[in-house]
């Protein structure tokens, strides 16, 4: 099997950089007014990928988990921030519960797969531990910003519905039931879309990024196996906790609403 890695050089590079061009091209064209924000966006993925780079080489050559667990952390601020960021409501302690939750679905999660399932040696082996936790982040921000979003809209949309429950005695549990089904369903739903067509109609990124590293298929299929499902694990614990996280701060153990404290974002 031929393994030898292609390395790419300031030309290929800036070949590849004439693809968002083309995209700006045609922003243009079709007065989209996308190409401020696509070369915006271009521009900084670029640098970030850059700083990226150039700090996890520092970091892999430490040989130490302090600077292993301060990237973790830095990458948890951040999944929180923007999972924040995508949901068009807000209530007060938002941030502190999107990060928490963030925190306890990824380190879950991630432990069970680098240690008892890849076995990383030592623990905290950036090799490993950074990259599933960072596709653990990336993938299940997504996820929880689409549950909570669901959860809050449900609350807002419906009050008078859930007060008229309460009104006729219902409990804090059996008000809050439907909303909390249909917030972890929808914070579900990407993944297993993804799941559902993995191999036939997609190659997802660590199965690509393996086998173009020169790894063999089924190595990297069983790999991507493990992302996959870890992901489905992350999305699935990090919609529950969300949720359960805001019913908390919008109905209290007395069962009184308290949707006072949600707003809505315009734009």
């Amino acid at each position: 099997m031929h393994e030898t890695v292609i390395y790419l050089g300031p030309s290929e590079l800036l070949v590849a950089s004439l693809l968002v061009v083309s995209a700006g091209l045609v922003s243009l064209k079709l007065n989209l007014g996308l190409e401020k924000s696509l070369g915006f966006a271009a521009f900084r993925s670029v640098a970030q990928l850059g700083m990226v780079g150039f700090v996890l080489q520092k970091v892999f050559a430490v040989h130490h988990p302090l600077p292993v667990l301060l990237w973790l952390l830095l990458m948890l601020f951040m999944a929180g921030r923007e999972a924040v960021r995508r949901s068009r409501w807000r209530y007060g302690g938002i941030r502190v519960d999107t990060v928490v939750t963030m925190g306890f679905s990824a380190f879950t999660v991630g432990t069970v797969v680098t240690q008892a399932v890849v076995g990383t040696e030592p623990w905290y082996d950036p090799q490993y531990v950074i990259p599933m936790l960072g596709m653990i982040f990336g993938n299940s921000l997504n996820g929880i910003s689409l549950c909570l979003d669901r959860f809050l809209e449900y609350m807002s949309a419906r009050r008078h519905e859930l007060e008229l429950m309460l009104v006729f005695g219902a409990k804090r549990s059996e008000v809050l039931s439907a909303p909390l089904r249909e917030a972890v369903r929808t914070g579900m739903i990407p993944i297993i879309n993804n799941m559902s067509v993995a191999g036939l109609v997609s190659l997802p990124g660590m199965m690509t990024g393996q086998i173009l590293a020169g790894s063999p298929p089924v190595d990297a299929v069983k790999y991507q196996m493990v992302v996959m499902f870890m992901i489905a694990a992350a999305n699935a614990i990090g919609s529950m906790s969300i949720s359960i996280l805001a019913s908390r701060r919008l109905m209290d153990n007395q069962g009184i609403l308290n949707l006072d404290i949600l707003s809505r974002m315009e734009g």
